[in-house]
């Protein structure tokens, strides 16, 4: 069983969309991961890492819009200052991207 929050505790993760610019192999980081800049419209531009390689080529995610949080405070990973916390599933092999499945504006909010 999962323990339960409030809606007030949910209502204060910003959860985004955003459209992936930028896309490389983070080999600064401990565990495979790849380094994105990724355009939330008005919020600006923001960097993460995620652990991604299993399903993902940096290449062909330039343009994709994922679901990503971004009012959790920046931290260190390896090299990088990370943002925004990227969404996804984990399965047994690996995480898949929480995505948009219609074109939308950057930077709006989930809910």
């Amino acid at each position: 069983m999962t323990n339960s929050i409030s809606w007030d505790h949910f209502s204060k993760v910003d959860m985004r969309v955003g459209t992936i610019i930028e896309a490389e192999y983070f080999e600064a980081a401990k565990n495979p991961s790849i380094k994105l800049l990724i355009d939330f419209g008005e919020l600006g531009t923001k960097k993460s890492s995620a652990q991604i390689t299993d399903y993902y080529k940096p290449k062909l995610l330039i343009g994709t819009q994922i679901i990503a949080i971004v009012n959790f405070p920046p931290k260190q990973i390896a090299t990088m200052m990370s943002e925004c916390l990227v969404l996804g599933v984990i399965d047994d092999d690996g995480v898949v991207l929480l995505r948009s499945d219609q074109r939308v504006k950057k930077g709006l909010k989930i809910g």
